[in-house]
């Protein structure tokens, strides 16, 4: 299949999106996008100035009176509307995913479909969207709390997921009457700039929603210290989220940040191995570990540690490494070579730290002399202090450690900067009861697989993140409260 870039949908390559309309950047620079298998360009696009930010910014804030006098309801129909346009384009959406990102075809599909999801779930909360009303102290006096927009909302997304985030994002603002502005991540621009695309055909009133392509450093924290932006959402790395916490400061901006992960992988002694080992690897190896919720530290209770080893190695090693738009493989590249870089650096150091390789499927192929390539890597350890067991690998590494209880187990856990994630085997509804009491993470899977759903709730501890999406409780996060007395005496 020929892959569709955004000049097939009619988008200029020196473009963004501002009041409705595509209109040309202000800065003359343009970025290539590069597909990771290869290094090949798949388009190009404008690099986003300060300037394009103040007018995106300008529009979205001139929008925002008339989109939040309409009703939720006609707000969510906009929505309903994008939604069947983005599954009507799953498979071109798809394509374009894997050819900026090097995600597997199929995880891209994922990424499509939870897109439309996220958007639908956004619309049908357009009727749970409530007040309160409480007695007053006085006679024939109520009080009335309202839930009412920010305003401007700056959405920054990370390079993982382009698809979903926007929706993760844009949905939850636009059905409780914000208007937005996008900045995608500048390695994976092109599935979002369609988007837009997509939003111009539901028929978004103009300067609804607009996007500007950027470097984070320059449109990113533009966005984030500009005046009238009224709500930053950001998804991506504990640095960059620090740096928007610290720009926002300044102007006591309320920030919503959905960073880094180390989640810890608990299997105890009574646990269905099987079932544990096929979730340890479907957890690990989705996108290659480039998902901030994956598996990506192993505690086995040491009764069973060798034989859920051998089996999870066995089926590691089944994995096949290659092109991802072929069905057949199971790990594509990796975003850059700078990620690469990073995870050999962090594997090098677990190897200082007296790390055991237990696999390592480094190939020298000649299919990988282009591209950005990594691949799977176990290691086992035998101290929770070794550099893998705290640092956040973001591929296909990944470091397990035996355990003499649950409450070692937890303890390990618990002992990490992150707190996104956590994933619990075992049948013992005690032990799954002090997990939900005593593991310190905002999300924990038990007894299966990683995979958020939309009207679940996203939400990470420490340095994971602040705020939260999804759920209701995810789109409350984009009202703020007014309180109002009323006497009516």
């Amino acid at each position: 299949m020929l892959i569709q870039t955004p000049k097939d949908f009619g988008i200029g390559r020196g473009q963004i999106f501002v009041g409705g309309s595509w209109v040309e950047s202000a800065s003359t620079d343009r970025r290539d996008i590069l597909n990771p298998k290869d290094e090949s360009a798949v388009d190009a696009v404008a690099a986003g100035s300060v300037e394009d930010a103040d007018r995106a910014v300008a529009a979205a804030k001139k929008a925002q009176p008339a989109w939040n006098a309409l009703t939720p309801m006609e707000r969510a129909g906009f929505l309903h509307k994008l939604a069947a346009l983005v599954d009507e384009h799953n498979e071109v959406l798809a394509q374009m995913l894997t050819a900026e990102g090097g995600k597997l075809v199929g995880e891209s599909r994922i990424d499509a479909h939870f897109c439309s999801a996220l958007l639908r779930y956004a619309a049908e909360s357009a009727r749970r969207l409530q007040g309160e009303i409480l007695p007053g102290e006085g006679h024939d006096e109520q009080i009335w709390i309202q839930r009412v927009p920010f305003g401007v909302v700056a959405g920054i997304t990370a390079w993982n997921f382009p698809a979903a985030l926007f929706a993760r994002k844009v949905g939850p603002s636009l059905v409780t009457g914000n208007t937005v502005v996008i900045k995608p991540h500048e390695l994976t621009p092109l599935t979002t700039l369609v988007l837009g695309e997509l939003c111009r055909r539901a028929g978004f009133p103009e300067g609804v929603v607009n996007i500007v392509p950027g470097d984070g450093r320059t449109v990113g924290a533009h966005l984030v210290s500009h005046k009238d932006t009224d709500l930053i959402t950001m998804t991506g790395s504990v640095r960059a989220g620090g740096e928007i916490y610290a720009l926002g400061a300044a102007r006591i901006k309320p920030i919503r940040l959905e960073l880094g992960g180390k989640a810890p992988f608990l299997v105890m002694e009574d646990a269905n191995i099987d079932k544990a080992v096929d979730a340890a690897v479907t957890s690990k190896f989705f996108y290659g570990g480039s998902v901030c919720t994956c598996n990506d530290r192993m505690y086995l209770h040491r009764k069973i540690y060798d034989q859920f080893m051998e089996k999870f190695i066995a089926k590691v090693k089944a994995l096949k490494v290659g092109d991802p738009t072929s069905e057949n493989v199971q790990i594509g590249p990796r975003i850059s070579q700078v990620e690469v870089q990073k995870l050999q650096a962090m594997v090098a150091k677990a190897l200082e730290q007296k790390a055991t390789p237990l696999l390592d499927m480094t190939s020298h192929d000649a299919a990988f002399s282009k591209g950005h390539w990594a691949f799977p890597m176990v290691l086992g350890v035998t101290s929770n202090d070794v550099a893998i067991m705290q640092e956040e690998t973001f591929g296909p590494a990944i470091a397990a450690m035996p355990v003499d209880s649950f409450d070692q187990a937890v303890a390990f856990a618990n002992d990490s900067d992150y707190g996104l994630s956590a994933y619990l085997f075992t049948p013992s509804n005690r032990l799954i009861m002090r997990a939900v009491n005593e593991l310190q993470f905002g999300e924990i899977y038990v007894n299966r697989p990683s995979g958020e759903s939309p009207h679940g709730f996203h939400t990470g501890y420490r340095k994971s993140g602040l705020g939260g999406e999804d759920g209701q409780h995810g789109v409350e996060g984009y009202m703020r409260k007014k309180t109002m007395y009323n006497n009516y005496g």
